[in-house]
């Protein structure tokens, strides 16, 4: 709560919850990592249980509209995983569209696929639709997109927004390169 309280000191615009890629929350989503035998183990409703008391708690000093939620399904950082990851973040996603947050940003569990320039694993495609299903607000993907991927993704309706983040690092000019159809690294 303190870091939430701090964001709003500071002026910033809202805050994103962080429970993606192996970080603690994602080792307490996923079942591979929570081993706990307590009320934050087991099913998948004690394993959400610190995500949605770090939402709640947030939410005590910001507006929901200004609150995201970052989660990394079919994630695999550190050898993370899940026994049943579509009952997990199904679960997850329908309890995060309940708080009517800012958004729900993915990393795309298509990343590979789309940088590889393949259609994504069917796994991935399903989990993809799963979540657009249960979250009923605003979804942004982020992984592995390119200008023409990215705008096909959203003309599909996969996705709300994409965010980019490696190529702005690349691109500082990211959004004029996108316009001009200049190339990028």
């Amino acid at each position: 709560m303190r870091g939430a309280k701090n964001a709003l000191s500071a002026g910033f615009d809202g805050v994103e919850i962080h429970a993606a890629n192996g970080y603690l929350l994602d080792q307490f989503i996923n079942s591979s990592t929570n081993q706990r035998a307590d009320r934050y183990g087991g099913a998948i409703e004690n394993r959400a249980r610190l995500l949605i008391e770090v939402v709640e708690a947030v939410s005590e000093v910001w507006d929901t509209d200004r609150v995201g939620v970052r989660l990394s399904p079919l994630g695999t950082f550190n050898d993370i995983s899940d026994d049943d990851p579509e009952t997990t973040f199904g679960y997850v996603a329908k309890k995060l569209s309940d708080y009517r947050l800012a958004y729900l940003h993915l990393v795309n569990p298509a990343v590979a696929a789309i940088e590889q320039g393949t259609e994504p694993d069917p796994r991935a495609t399903r989990m993809l639709d799963l979540l657009r299903e249960k979250y009923r607000g605003t979804l942004i993907l982020a992984g592995g997109f390119d200008q023409d991927t990215a705008e096909a993704w959203l003309e599909q309706g996969r996705a709300d927004l994409i965010a980019f983040g490696r190529k702005f690092i690349a691109n500082p000019d990211l959004p004029e390169r996108f316009r001009s159809r200049a190339p990028q690294c």
